[in-house]
């Protein structure tokens, strides 16, 4: 593995040391689009409308279906149990959309301190 004077690695060494293979596949679907596409379309429900469901401001879910916020943990519990779904699902989705953009961003990862053999 070829290291850098800094002692760091690239995203696919660090994959290929450790044989994963690592691709940036196409964006994930923010949870904005999941909450307009699968539920508030579908529903016939407005944003308005939502928000006053959940006891939040119109702004905080404009800014969410628009992709310029990102799902906290309080709204994963408000939106699962509005829509009868899991946290586990809006935050799964979040969290696909913040690993997506850090990979696109970090050029280099450290090297590992310990090796698992």
């Amino acid at each position: 593995m070829k290291k850098n004077k800094d002692k760091s690695i690239s995203l696919k060494e660090l994959a290929k040391e450790w044989g994963i293979k690592m691709k940036i596949k196409r964006e994930p679907t923010t949870p904005g689009e999941i909450l307009k596409e699968e539920f508030l379309g579908p529903l016939n429900i407005t944003q308005k409308r939502l928000a006053d469901h959940l006891d939040c401001d119109i702004k905080v879910i404009n800014r969410l279906v628009n992709g310029k916020t990102s799902v906290s943990a309080e709204m994963a519990l408000k939106l699962a149990a509005a829509f009868n779904t899991t946290p586990e699902f809006w935050l799964n989705a979040q969290r696909a959309i913040d690993l997506y953009n850090s990979q696109k961003e970090i050029k280099k990862l450290p090297n590992p301190l310990l090796k698992v053999s």
